[in-house]
Parts: structure tokens; C-alpha cells; sequence
């Protein structure tokens, strides 16, 4: 389990889960199948099973160690969670802060959380059930909320939401109570966390969607939460999940900072890659782009 340095900064993902999802028509509904078709060799075996025809993903945090702190990018799906409308993240048992520990991360070592978005599968871990309340996972950690997203996933707030069942419970259970504690920082526009690291608005996935920018020394990252939700998305990168609140912004984020990452050599890593090939560096192809290499990281499972 050794992380790799990128800089400053060391890297290393813990995964919640790994696994088949949706048919690949059922995930990326504006994709014709043609197109998809073209697509099937190179994403098989690790993005795609062959045999059922299901997209594989998983749910994972990135534990990031930069100037002097720890620091959570996303924290899944959660235990013991009511998500009635989505049965695989349904009152799980994933056994999360234990492989957590085996990265070497204790819940009060966590001094920053980010949530890139506040989707069931990136906040679950932000709290967890003790004495039937939910409490604050990370008891030191300051959690850092884009603005937009606690307002529009706020229930008293009455927005019409695409995904208003799939999210059903969350801002409740997950956000809310990390509020209430006093640990949130609730940003707008851009966030500075430290001299290596900044948060960037991406919006379109959801209202307040965001990356993590890493400049480190001469290393380029970004964490590109739910922007991209498999490969296919950067050759085709007009592709959109069947998730997204705001399809046309989020085509535009996804252009804009796969743009970005072509022309300064981010490495780009997206939240739900599994396997050994979680993130990509990204060159441009015409009015899209391609994947030039893979980059790995080794991960505890």
C-alpha cells in the first residue's frame, strides 16, 4: 500500500466498493450505440464485462497528504444508510474505516473532507450512526461543501431535482449533521485548501460539482469527481451520465477541464475508475480527446 508522490502531495485510494453497474445504454443514454459499439474493445476487460455487458465502477476515497495534513477527497457510500430507491448502496456494512486503517488513516487523523459533489455515493462516510444519531465520521476534520450543492439538495429549499429519489435521505443524514457540528465550510467560486491544492467549480453533474486542482513542484493533477464517470466520456466527451442535473453545463465543465488537462499535463482522475487504472493522462483529438497513457496507483481493498 505505498502511495505514489505527485510533488508534495502523496496519493493513495481506499475502495468501498468495486463492481458491475448499469448496461452501458442505461448509464450513457446520448450515446448512440454505434458509437458505444466502436468503443467496447479497449474498455473491456477493466471498465467493461464482456460477458454480462455491464460497465464496471466502483466507489473509492482519494487520501491525499499535503502540507502536513490529511485530506479525504469524497467519502462514499456509507454504512447503514436508507437509500430505498438505490438497493446497492442500501443499508450497507462495507468494512470502509478499516481498510481506511490499513492506509493509515484513523477518523481523527482526517483534518480536511472534500465532497466534490453531494451525491449519495460521495458524502455516505461523512457520518456515521452512533446511539442512532448521525455523527461526524471525522470529529477534526473541517469538511468543505461547494455552496451550490448544500443549497439545492436542502430540502427546505424546494428545488425540482432529476435525481430527487436516488438522493432521497441524504442532505439528512450525511450533510446535514456535519452543519449542524460546526465543521462545514460551505464555498463558493474557488477554495484555496493549501499551497499545493485548490478547488475548482465544475458545475453542470450536479449545481455545485467541483475538481481538486494539484500543483505540486512540476506534477500536475485532477480530481474530477463524477465529471467523468468512465473512459469513454473523454473520447466522447459530449457523453453524459444518466445522472446529471444539468446536461449541457456538464458538458461544458467536462470539455473545459479535460481542455485544461490536455494542455498543462494534469493527470486526470476520475472517481469510479476501478482496477489498476484509475486515472489517465489526456491529449486533444480534434474537437475531443484521447487517452495518451494510463497511470496507476495501488489502492487498499
Amino acid at each position: 500500500m505505498n502511495p505514489i508522490a505527485l510533488g508534495h502531495v502523496s496519493v493513495l485510494r481506499t475502495v468501498e466498493y468495486e463492481g458491475t453497474t448499469r448496461p452501458p445504454e442505461e448509464m450513457f443514454g446520448d450515446l448512440p450505440r454505434e458509437a458505444w459499439e466502436s468503443h467496447r474493445n479497449w474498455l473491456a476487460p477493466d471498465f467493461l464485462d464482456a460477458r454480462t455487458g455491464l460497465l464496471k465502477t466502483c466507489v473509492q476515497t482519494w487520501v491525499l497528504r499535503s502540507a502536513g495534513r490529511t485530506i479525504l477527497i469524497d467519502t462514499g457510500v456509507g454504512d447503514a444508510k436508507e437509500r430505498p430507491a438505490l438497493p446497492a448502496f442500501h443499508r450497507l456494512k462495507t468494512g470502509f474505516l478499516a481498510r481506511l486503517a490499513a492506509a493509515g488513516v484513523a477518523p481523527e487523523d482526517v483534518d480536511v473532507v472534500v465532497n466534490t459533489h453531494l451525491h449519495a455515493d460521495h458524502v455516505g462516510w461523512n457520518t456515521r450512526l452512533v446511539d442512532g444519531e448521525w455523527v461526524p465520521t471525522f470529529p477534526n476534520a473541517r469538511y468543505l461543501i461547494p455552496r451550490a450543492d448544500h443549497d439545492f439538495w436542502n430540502p427546505a429549499n424546494h428545488h425540482t431535482r432529476r435525481m430527487e429519489e436516488a438522493n432521497r435521505n441524504v442532505f439528512e443524514d450525511s450533510v446535514e449533521p456535519v452543519v449542524r457540528a460546526g465543521l462545514a465550510t460551505l464555498w463558493e467560486d474557488s477554495f484555496v485548501i493549501d499551497e499545493n491544492l485548490t478547488l475548482a467549480p465544475a458545475p453542470g453533474h450536479t449545481p455545485g460539482s467541483c475538481v481538486v486542482l494539484l500543483s505540486s513542484g512540476q506534477d500536475r493533477a485532477v480530481f474530477t469527481g463524477d465529471l467523468l464517470h468512465n473512459p469513454v466520456q473523454v473520447v466522447e466527451p459530449r457523453c453524459n451520465s444518466c445522472f446529471c442535473e444539468d446536461p449541457a453545463g456538464a458538458r461544458d465543465s467536462r470539455h473545459r477541464v479535460l481542455g485544461e488537462a490536455a494542455d498543462t499535463g494534469r493527470i486526470v482522475f476520475p472517481a469510479h475508475l476501478p482496477g489498476g487504472r484509475p486515472g489517465m493522462r489526456v491529449e486533444r483529438s480534434g474537437s475531443r480527446f484521447a487517452i495518451r497513457s494510463w497511470a496507476s496507483l495501488e489502492a487498499t481493498v
